[in-house]
């Protein structure tokens, strides 16, 4: 099994920032899914937080592709054990090697996706995180990203390539990965509960 080496390059993404309240078509803190149009592609089947999205371009993370390998296993760098057995998930085709991580907890003042939902690029807060043993947070742990240029996104959204859907820290951190998609599908309507019955191989039908 191949060791995906991890490292944190927060200081060379160019990473755009949070979306303010005016900016009204933001789609920071939504859910994107494949509507069924992007069978072949590494988003096939996916369902991306998107994290941060405004004029200059959007940032988000897969939620439901796991690695093979544990953080512990793919990080070259010393962590705090509970963090070394965590699942490594597959946040996207972009800088595989760019470490991100979403954090959440009770009161997080820090929050910049979601409500007590932060995304990181450090790996110095990232150990802190895994140091500071409060029961109440989570941290999930990506390599690599999902990312668009200026107006790639809204493209993609006019040529219906995505379904979008609230985030929420149940949807992010206590749903199966393995059934997010089909799951966030069954609450949109009898149209795409349809969607989410189809079998993975068409030739099944």
């Amino acid at each position: 099994m191949n060791v995906i080496k991890v490292v944190s390059t927060a200081s060379l993404l160019q990473i755009p920032g949070v979306a303010t309240a005016e900016e009204s078509k933001s789609l920071g803190g939504q859910l994107l899914l494949d509507g069924g149009l992007l069978r072949g592609s590494f988003f096939h089947r996916a369902v991306v937080l998107i994290c941060q999205h405004d004029a200059q371009g959007a940032f988000g993370l897969v939620l439901n592709r796991a690695a093979e390998n544990t953080v512990g296993q793919a990080l070259d760098e010393e962590l705090p054990a509970p963090l070394k057995e965590h699942p490594l998930f597959l946040g996207g085709p972009v800088q595989p090697t760019a470490l991100s991580y979403l954090h959440s907890d009770q009161f997080l003042t820090d929050a910049n996706v979601l409500p007590n939902l932060r995304l990181g690029h450090s790996l110095e807060e990232l150990v802190d995180i895994g140091e500071s043993f409060s029961p109440t947070q989570k941290v999930r742990i990506f390599a690599g990203y999902a990312g668009w240029g200026a107006g790639q996104l809204e493209d993609e959204m006019k040529r219906n390539a995505w379904l979008t859907h609230p985030a929420s820290l149940e949807l992010v951190f206590e749903t199966e990965p393995a059934t997010l998609w089909q799951r966030v599908l069954q609450f949109k309507g009898w149209k795409y509960k349809l969607l989410a019955q189809t079998p993975e191989d068409l030739s099944w039908n």
